[in-house]
């Protein structure tokens, strides 16, 4: 009982905190901005500097991402062209899961750390279903902090490259987000 009353305030305090933050927002006149941008996330399961590596799965950490409920921790770098070798931008901080019986799926959880000079420390939270062998698909920017404060908006993704065989691939990312 003393565990369902914790969860109960928990969420309260969580909307509570919601209100006021939107509440702040719309008395401060803050003017809505939308930002659109491209960029690309270059993920590595093999060769020199990898950036994504399985922690969990069917067969523990010798799982692969093309199996159900692989886990993989991430962090991508975020470049401005496709090559590997393209300006950084920033990180993608975060998660992503086999989610998929078929492993057709992941499910999307990681930050864009903003690393350049106009968005420094910014982040965007990157969310939902990728399906990733279909040419486009959309997942949720849920969030965001600094330059994208209360962000909201969606992210066309579409692989450029993939390597199969080794696990590599680039993602383009073309993003609209609504922020303050």
């Amino acid at each position: 009982m003393a565990s369902i009353t914790l969860v109960i305030i928990a969420l309260l305090q969580v909307f509570v905190t919601a209100t006021v933050d939107c509440f702040e927002a719309k008395n401060m006149r803050m003017k809505v901005k939308e930002t659109e941008m491209v960029f690309y996330m270059q993920d590595w399961e093999s060769g020199k500097n990898i950036t994504a590596v399985p922690v969990s799965g069917r067969n523990g950490t010798l799982s692969s991402i093309l199996n159900f409920a692989t886990v993989m921790v991430v962090d991508d770098a975020i470049t401005e062209g496709q090559d590997r070798q393209s300006k950084q931008i920033g990180r993608a901080q975060g998660i992503y899961v086999n989610s998929a019986l078929d492993a057709s799926d992941l499910h999307l959880l990681f930050s864009i750390v903003f690393t350049n000079e106009k968005y420094n420390g910014s982040t965007i939270e990157i969310q939902g279903a990728d399906r990733f062998f279909l040419k486009q698909r959309e997942v949720s920017v849920v969030s965001g902090t600094g330059y994208f404060r209360f962000a909201k908006g969606f992210a066309v993704l579409e692989t450029v490259y993939l390597d199969l065989t080794n696990l590599n691939a680039v993602i383009r990312f073309n993003i609209t987000v609504h922020h303050y």
